[in-house]
Formats: C-alpha cells, structure tokens, sequence
C-alpha cells in the first residue's frame, strides 16, 4: 500500500497532493468548526444563560395576594 502511495506521489504530486490533502484539510476544518462551535457554547451562551436564570431567581417578584402553597 505504501509503495503504491509512493507511486502516486512520484508519477502524479499534483494529482496525490489532491487526493490525500483535500480530505485531510476538510477533517482540519471540521476539527477547528467543532472546536469553536463548543467553546462559544461553553464560553458564551452557558454563562449568559447562567446570569439569565441567577437574574430571575434573585429579582423575582414576590407576589403577596397568591395562596400559601399546598403541603
């Protein structure tokens, strides 16, 4: 399998650049999207989420004409 790799590279680089590069430069860019995707989840959204609901529970108005709550 190596020497037939070899083979390609020496008879065609251009055409063995092509095929072994493109796949491995699309799974880099998938890698680094995957990679960014989760660290704006985590560094952005779950902390204004957090802040969101904190902000929620602290200020939430205390209604005092509703019923104690059933035991």
């Amino acid at each position: 399998m190596f020497a037939l790799l070899g083979r390609l590279l020496v008879l065609r680089p251009l055409f063995g650049i092509a095929v072994l590069g493109i796949p491995v430069l699309a799974l880099i860019a998938i890698g680094l999207s995957v990679v960014i995707a989760i660290k704006l989840l985590l560094f952005v959204v779950v902390p204004i989420m957090l802040v969101v609901w904190l902000m929620k529970t602290v200020f939430k108005p205390h209604d005092d004409l509703a019923p104690p709550p059933a035991e």
